[in-house]
């Protein structure tokens, strides 16, 4: 498991499937639900300046989750998600125990675990980080 090819394509497929997860949610916010709904749900959970930060999380989520997918600007976007990630859970999930089905704070903690693995970790060489690193050696 020390190699590093496994090494890089394990961290490949763990950023596309965070990335996806970001982008899904960030499109649902902007499109599906609407941003006037999404804007009605913040207000009512109590998010400061609702508006904005319903704009906010929907641009950071979809263009974030892109840029984790094909790997750029990895370790900043990933701490800028995980910044969103612990607001969502002190803002939304705290107070409604652990469990998702009940709105706890597990899904946000395990985002916000996942994306420390890859601030730690970097993005590994299938990226366009790594790309960008090795022309530059």
């Amino acid at each position: 498991m020390n190699n590093p090819a496994v090494r890089d394509a394990a961290l490949f497929i763990f950023r596309a499937v965070l990335g996806t997860i970001f982008v899904a949610h960030g499109v649902d916010k902007m499109f599906f639900a609407g941003m006037d709904e999404t804007t009605g749900q913040f207000s009512a959970m109590g998010i400061p300046q609702p508006q904005l930060s319903a704009y906010l999380a929907a641009l950071s989520e979809m263009l974030g989750g892109a840029a984790l997918v094909v790997g750029l600007l990895t370790t900043f976007v990933a701490g800028a998600l995980a910044l969103l990630m612990a607001c969502a859970l002190y803002f939304v999930h705290l107070g409604h125990g652990l469990f998702a089905a009940d709105g706890g704070f597990e899904y946000p903690l395990v985002l916000i675990a996942g994306l420390l693995m890859i601030v730690v970790f970097g993005s590994g060489r299938a990226s366009v980080d790594g790309v960008l690193s090795r022309a530059d050696a």
